[in-house]
């Protein structure tokens, strides 16, 4: 069942969506050459207490930190270790924050130091299929014109989308229904409304479009090592243009 929020429900999420914006520029200030995603995860859970919020993550079907930092190969669901970043690397960070009972999700794919070229495409073609996405979060149209916008726009770059995670609805609950893929056709699915909230978000890899979940339940890397990028806000569905709500005001 898809949840549609009131307006005074969609203030409280845009209120945890802001703290995630925030959570998410202290990660790139402080990304740096020789950081551990360690002590990115303890700077972004102090500054989520610190807004009386809570980690979305944290304790979530036993996740054990606050955020995902997920290094090159690594698609998502990465936990936070002690192994400092290397320059060249790109880090996915993934940030849910609970604020007066709602949450807000938001994910970043983050170059470290100096990246190849090709890194930092794999990283824009990301961040411009969610908004190729977008375009169609608005009344009338179909949840799989979002996905089918988002995946089209990531294969004619020669990219491939990841098929075995999705995006997701979110309100009081951090998963609700409905799931968003990233591929699709269009013309299919529920058709949008306003009050319906929606963390989209693609995971792209360089490669194949096969994943492989590591033994430590968690971690989802490339099934041939190839780099992967996510890039997520939530949004909601308004009379007319979608609103992110992991944006800064």
């Amino acid at each position: 069942m898809i949840i549609i929020k009131s307006k005074a429900e969609l203030e409280i999420m845009r209120m945890a969506g802001r703290i995630v914006a925030g959570a998410h520029a202290l990660v790139a200030r402080s990304i740096r050459v020789g950081i551990t995603t360690m002590e990115l995860n303890r700077l972004v859970e102090e500054y989520i207490y610190s807004h009386n919020a809570i980690p979305s993550f944290k304790g979530y079907n036993g996740f054990p930190a606050s955020i995902c930092t997920s290094i090159n190969e690594q698609v998502i669901h990465g936990i936070p270790g002690p192994i400092p970043l290397k320059n060249g690397d790109i880090i996915s960070v993934d940030i849910g924050v609970m604020y007066n009972g709602y949450h807000g999700d938001a994910a970043r794919t983050y170059p470290v130091g100096d990246v190849h070229p090709r890194a930092q495409r794999l990283i824009e073609v990301t961040e411009e299929a969610f908004f190729a996405g977008l375009k169609y979060a608005r009344p009338g149209c179909r949840l799989f014109d979002i996905s089918h916008a988002i995946g089209d726009y990531v294969e004619k770059n020669g990219y491939s989308v990841v098929k075995a995670f999705v995006g997701h609805g979110i309100g009081q609950n951090m998963h609700e229904d409905p799931q968003i893929p990233n591929y699709g056709p269009p013309g299919k699915g529920v058709r949008l409304r306003p009050g319906m909230t929606l963390a989209i978000e693609p995971m792209i890899n360089e490669g194949t479009d096969q994943v492989v979940i590591l033994d430590d339940g968690w971690t989802v890397v490339t099934q041939d090592g190839s780099l992967s990028a996510h890039f997520e806000h939530t949004i909601a569905i308004t009379d007319g243009e979608p609103i992110i709500l992991t944006e800064e005001a």
